[in-house]
């Protein structure tokens, strides 16, 4: 049976280098309602005062913020606790 209908299988088939656009907002917490599981299948680097970071846990490019760990220290359930710094945010794919 020949269908002129369908698509080929690699027109509907993902492209490997296809990634999603990197949001404004952006939390590595999954409790968050920042939180997109799509992105993080990518590895995603931070780039705060024209320097990488490895330890952001949160940022927001409009605002001009990241939110890092403050040392070893954790809250009453266990997450660490985190600090705001302000400075120039640049999010991008690795």
């Amino acid at each position: 049976m020949n269908d002129t209908t369908s698509t080929p299988p690699e027109a509907t088939a993902q492209q490997p280098d296809q990634r999603p656009a990197l949001p404004d907002q952006l939390s590595t917490d999954v409790r968050s309602k920042h939180h997109i599981k799509a992105i993080f299948e990518h590895d995603v680097g931070i780039r705060f005062n024209d320097k990488e970071r490895m330890d952001v846990e949160e940022y927001c490019i409009s605002e001009g913020w990241i939110k890092v760990p403050v040392g070893n220290k954790v809250d009453r359930k266990g997450f660490p606790l985190t600090i705001k710094l302000k400075g120039k945010v640049e999010a991008f794919y690795k």
